[in-house]
């Protein structure tokens, strides 16, 4: 952003400054509870399998194989996804997201065998598919480039909102729900953490407008406030605009090498923390739930922080570098510590707060050089590189535990990969993340 446009932007702020806390309140607080039921009804299988495997008789590979092969659906359609909901509108497309997902999360719990868990895993991603990245792009319809990280940041703390609340939820039902009415307690899990997210389906129906314009609860002179400072900044935006600019830009996949390292890390916590610490000595679930919520607490700190020290310096990559070494360092002694309850949850607090943290920052960054049709490609196409670590993740991670039973040569790859994006982030234009 140039010097006349940033004294421009920072002279209109107090002049928009109400509109856009009437925008806040009536968009973010409901997006960030579908994002937590979103994330809640991905990650609940890592509960789920406390039990779950004994039941079905499933290997740590197969059921590896299975959370990741949710990846497999959402990686495919997430292009498609996000371009429908350019097409048809948001309010249909994230309710339709949702419901679907929610059916499906539900339908889990009545798997009896390896492959049927399979294919739900895969038919959920399929579902689920552009609801980050649609999001995302909804929020750029509505804030300017020099608000985003920290509007992302509110959006996003439904992450680890998911796990600090619904971690020891997750513990309480599975903990107390066994044999209720002949249904075991990870089929309650699903059960019961499906509704919410079907209920949410159908208030998008309700609580989303489509854009500014459908935004009745803005006044005409309110509207053409927000167009007027949308389009100051996207002035600035130099980008492309069509499929083909976001398909073939460069930055765009380096984002997706970015987020792929971010997301190797994240899934590993998401999907095997509750396997950690009972490893390391908790029987309980419900303490198991309660532990878990404690790296939760930490990322969504580190995500308010690291977000809006980051729009208050109008500085990207640093927000994203120094975080990721303090993460990948937490990561990596972890390893040496799997025995010891309090450093396990320590260390991945640590770990949560810096890598969690720096997730809204790093989403902020595709709508600086693109805009239209290409801003919602690359949205999709950024996540899609990167979900291919949900595969990876749990796979590899699946592997290792039954091969070595520590999770420790997993975990350093995935160290590694933090220091290396470090390196992506450092080789975008600062000129261009930074506006």
């Amino acid at each position: 952003m140039s010097t006349s446009s940033v004294a421009s932007a920072e002279l209109g702020a107090s002049d928009t400054q109400p509109i856009y806390r009437k925008v806040i309140w009536r968009l973010i607080p409901f997006l960030c509870f579908c994002y937590l039921a979103s994330y809640l009804d991905r990650i609940n299988v890592g509960f789920a399998k406390l039990q779950m495997l004994d039941t079905l008789h499933m290997s740590e590979t197969a059921y590896g194989l299975g959370a990741g092969l949710f990846f497999v659906g959402y990686i495919l359609f997430e292009v498609p996804s996000n371009l429908a909901l350019e097409k048809f509108g948001a309010r249909m497309w994230i309710a339709r997201i949702m419901i679907s997902w929610g059916l499906l999360s539900g339908l889990t719990m009545f798997v009896s065998n390896e492959w049927q868990f399979y294919s739900l895993r895969f038919a959920l991603g399929v579902a689920e598919a552009g609801f980050l990245p649609g999001v995302l792009y909804y929020l750029s319809q509505w804030f300017p480039s020099w608000r985003r990280s920290r509007i992302i940041a509110l959006f996003m703390i439904g992450l680890p909102l998911s796990s600090l609340l619904g971690s020891p939820l997750s513990g309480w039902i599975m903990g107390n729900f066994n044999g209720v009415s002949g249904l075991a307690s990870w089929q309650w899990l699903f059960l019961l953490e499906a509704l919410p997210t079907v209920l949410l389906g159908f208030l998008c129906l309700v609580v989303l407008p489509n854009g500014i314009g459908d935004a009745k609860w803005l006044s005409d002179s309110e509207k053409a406030e927000l167009r007027g400072v949308l389009a100051e900044d996207q002035a600035e935006n130099k980008g492309g605009h069509s499929f083909r600019d976001g398909f073939f830009d460069i930055k765009v996949w380096m984002l997706g090498g970015i987020d792929f390292s971010i997301l190797l890390s994240a899934y590993a916590m998401g999907f095997w923390l509750p396997t950690f610490i009972r490893n390391a000595g908790v029987a309980s679930p419900a303490q198991i739930g309660l532990l878990v919520a404690i790296p939760s607490l930490a990322g969504l700190f580190g995500m308010l922080a690291i977000g809006g020290s980051s729009d208050r310096h109008r500085e990207r990559r640093w927000h994203i570098v120094v975080p990721f070494i303090i993460g990948a360092g937490a990561m990596f002694l972890s390893t040496f510590f799997t025995h010891n309850v309090a450093v396990t949850v320590l260390l991945f607090s640590l770990a949560s707060l810096t890598i969690i943290g720096a997730v809204p920052v790093f989403f902020s960054l595709p709508a600086t050089f693109l805009k239209g049709t290409a801003a919602a490609t690359g949205f999709a196409l950024a996540c899609s590189v990167a979900n291919i670590a949900g595969l990876v993740s749990n796979s590899l991670m699946g592997a290792v535990m039954d091969h070595f039973h520590s999770p420790q040569v997993a975990m350093w790859i995935f160290a590694g990969c933090l220091l290396l994006s470090s390196l992506l982030v450092l080789a975008l234009p600062a000129k261009t993340v930074n506006r």
